[in-house]
This record gives structure tokens, C-alpha cells and sequence, in this order.
């Protein structure tokens, strides 16, 4: 059992920046692939970015250049560093992870909301 906990989320003006946490229980953190979510209303849940254990990284086009992922092993958290936030960005943003995503492990997930 994994229970992952988001933080970091807020009210941003277009162009501001956010960083995301997901603190994860359990040991086998560092083996997992960790995602970033998000969830606009109306809308279905989509994958905003992914780290393997191998730090390799995956983003949806349209956060590139924008958004970094990152873990910290040692402290069993996944980032998410969010710049040149745009309104489009406003969702519920949630951490998923596991040997594969989407997973079974969910976090309560966080509001990020950009607006002026």
C-alpha cells in the first residue's frame, strides 16, 4: 500500500510560477514511476508529466518547456516545478504512482488555479 500526499497548490497570475510536492509512504518509492496529473472540470484526467526510477521524464506537448518533474529518492517525493503558468493550466492536480501508470495509488490531489 502507497499513500501519496500533494501540496504546493494555489492561486497564480498567468505567468507565475508553482512547485508541486508528492510525499510517498512505503520503500519502494525509488523503483516507481511517478506522474503528475491533473484534472480541469468537465474534463477527463490527463498526464501532465512522468519520471522513471531512471530519472528519465516524459510531458504532454503542451507543458514543455514550461514544466519540470523531479524526485528526490532520499525523501521520497516527486516535483513538480511549474513556470509561465497559463489560465488553461487551472485543474485539480494529482501524483500517481507505481510500477507502471496510471496506478492504483492516488493522491487527494492539489488546486492549482491561474488567473489574474
Amino acid at each position: 500500500q502507497v499513500q501519496l500526499v500533494e501540496s504546493g497548490g494555489g492561486l497564480v497570475q498567468p505567468g507565475g510560477s508553482l512547485r508541486l510536492s508528492c510525499a510517498a509512504s512505503g520503500s519502494a518509492f525509488s523503483i516507481y514511476t511517478m506522474g503528475w496529473y491533473r484534472q480541469a472540470p468537465g474534463e477527463q484526467r490527463e498526464l501532465v508529466a512522468a519520471i522513471t526510477s531512471g530519472g528519465a521524464t516524459h510531458y504532454r506537448d503542451s507543458v514543455k518547456g514550461r514544466f519540470t518533474i523531479s524526485r528526490d529518492n532520499a525523501k521520497n517525493t516527486v516535483y513538480l516545478q511549474m513556470n509561465g503558468l497559463k489560465p488553461e493550466d487551472t485543474a485539480v492536480y494529482f501524483c500517481s504512482g507505481g510500477l507502471l501508470l496510471p496506478s492504483n495509488y492516488w493522491g487527494q490531489g492539489t488546486q492549482v488555479t491561474v488567473s489574474s
